[in-house]
């Protein structure tokens, strides 16, 4: 067995790879729910939020005594003097006691709002509610009858129809209760014949493409390696492809990983399945770093062990 020489930069190397793999994917995700929460928090939260302190100062006067008034609420003639000989806001001589008193009350009331924890997220829970209510409402025939007609009028306004059903088809496609599934994983000659390709069957294309063609046509989705979220979209003959006895899941392992996981039932006739191939090099690993009195490596990149192709 050859012998290996240990070296820290080596080790540093194999385990700083092994963190950033582990954490990576961990940390995106973080970041993405994070900036998603933040674009909710000042595109929808913080417009809510000002409106629910708008109602709060209109109705607190109409349902309080001036003596249940909270103190947020509370705005002396002693505040109202301050505020005129500080000049803090612009045209404070013409204002009447009334109006200035307003003014000064939205503002005690918006530092007590942000200096109360929790109560910026009454914009969210309100949004949420109401976006539950608007989907029950819209769910039923009526409501559905409703939307389409007020879609159909959307649809007709300049710009807006440009780009609304685009997103539409994008928004149903993520969010909706059908979206594209990949039923078929199928085997084609793409980028040319001789190289065989796997792919995803996304339709039976389109009429003119049949017409184009000479023959049944099939959409087909072509993934790229690493993200499969990416790729292209080819047409080709349904009498061209082979269909693979694989599931979609299987297929999308192996995009990810450029075909180091082939799926167990597909490996050629001798070869060991990638748990199998691990094992065994960890088993060796064992014995040569007990008798080199070290641990040695853990998979079967770090024994020198090639995966299954």
């Amino acid at each position: 067995m050859p012998d290996h020489h240990k070296t820290f930069l080596g080790d540093f190397k194999r385990f700083f790879g092994r963190g950033l793999a582990i954490l990576l994917p961990s940390v995106l995700t973080l970041w993405i729910l994070f900036q998603l929460f933040m674009f909710l928090m000042n595109n929808v939260g913080d417009p809510i939020n000002r409106g629910v302190r708008y109602a709060v100062i209109q109705i607190t006067p109409r349902v309080l005594d001036d003596d249940e008034f909270p103190k947020w609420f509370q705005v002396s003639d002693a505040e109202i003097m301050r505020a005129r000989s500080a000049g803090m806001i612009r045209g404070i001589d013409d204002m009447e006691d009334d109006e200035l008193r307003s003014i000064l009350r939205e503002d005690k009331f918006r530092a007590w709002w942000k200096d109360t924890p929790g109560m910026d997220l009454i914009g969210l829970v309100i949004a949420i509610i109401v976006i539950y209510f608007a989907g029950v409402l819209l769910g039923g025939y009526l409501g559905r009858g409703l939307y389409t007609r007020i879609e159909r009028f959307m649809e007709r306004v300049p710009g807006f129809k440009q780009v609304y059903p685009h997103v539409k088809r994008v928004v149903e496609m993520v969010l909706g209760d059908t979206p594209i599934a990949f039923n078929r994983v199928i085997l084609v000659q793409y980028p040319r014949e001789g190289i065989w390709t796997v792919a995803l069957v996304t339709s039976s294309s389109m009429k003119a493409i049949h017409k184009a063609g000479g023959g049944t046509m099939l959409s087909v989705f072509v993934p790229s390696t690493p993200t499969p979220f990416t790729g292209f979209t080819i047409n080709v003959r349904e009498s061209e492809v082979i269909d693979l006895p694989v599931s979609v899941e299987e297929a999308v392992r192996f995009f990810i990983t450029g075909g180091v996981l082939v799926p167990d039932s597909q490996l050629p006739e001798g070869a060991k399945s990638l748990e199998a191939q691990e094992a065994a090099a960890r088993a060796m690993a064992q014995i040569r770093g007990t008798a080199e009195g070290d641990s040695g490596p853990e998979t079967a990149e770090d024994a020198g062990g090639e995966r299954p192709v």
